[in-house]
């Protein structure tokens, strides 16, 4: 388990690098997202990722790798902005606020990975990439029918639960990505 946290907590650093980067270029423009918008934008890379992987073909440069890190960072954002209010979101936020809602959320993540690897043991280091993916898709399909439910479950797990997953499951594939 010391060996996936340190690969875990590595992928999450490379994501956080890129997220603090990308907010020192456009600010925090991404609190405009509404949360179906945040929902299509994950889809759009994990879809992206399905059809390289069917097609066995790219034109566009971008790797998967760098998709599952949009993943990540996208979801992370979508539960960044689940705790902030939605009266202003044309209002940028610091650096450094960023970051710290980055890294509080990224830990929340990986303490649910955690506690889950703990029942599941590592089962995931079994799953194949398209898994992950169709996984990911599963549960954007997912938030897609609770936003049209106005955020109402009936006994299912909420929009955020399903980010843990999708976040989860992209740290895993670029994991698994790292050791081929």
């Amino acid at each position: 388990m010391s060996r996936t946290l340190e690969q875990y907590q590595a992928v999450i650093e490379k994501c956080r690098d890129i997220f603090i980067k990308k907010t020192k270029d456009y600010g925090t423009s991404w609190r405009v997202l509404r949360p179906v918008s945040i929902a299509d934008q994950v889809f759009i890379k994990a879809q992206r990722i399905r059809n390289i992987q069917e097609l066995q073909q790219q034109k566009v440069e971008d790797d998967i790798a760098g998709e599952f890190r949009a993943i990540i960072n996208y979801g992370i954002i979508a539960l960044i902005q689940m705790g902030l209010p939605a009266d202003n979101p044309y209002i940028d936020l610091p650096v450094e606020e960023a970051d710290r809602l980055y890294r509080e959320k990224a830990g929340f993540v990986r303490e649910v990975m955690e506690n889950k690897n703990h029942d599941y043991g590592e089962a995931w280091r079994d799953l194949s990439q398209e898994s992950f993916v169709d996984l990911i898709l599963t549960k954007l399909l997912r938030i897609k029918q609770i936003l049209r439910n106005n955020g109402q479950t009936l006994i299912s797990e909420g929009i955020d639960a399903n980010y843990v997953d999708i976040v989860n499951y992209a740290v895993f594939a670029l994991i698994l990505l790292d050791e081929k």
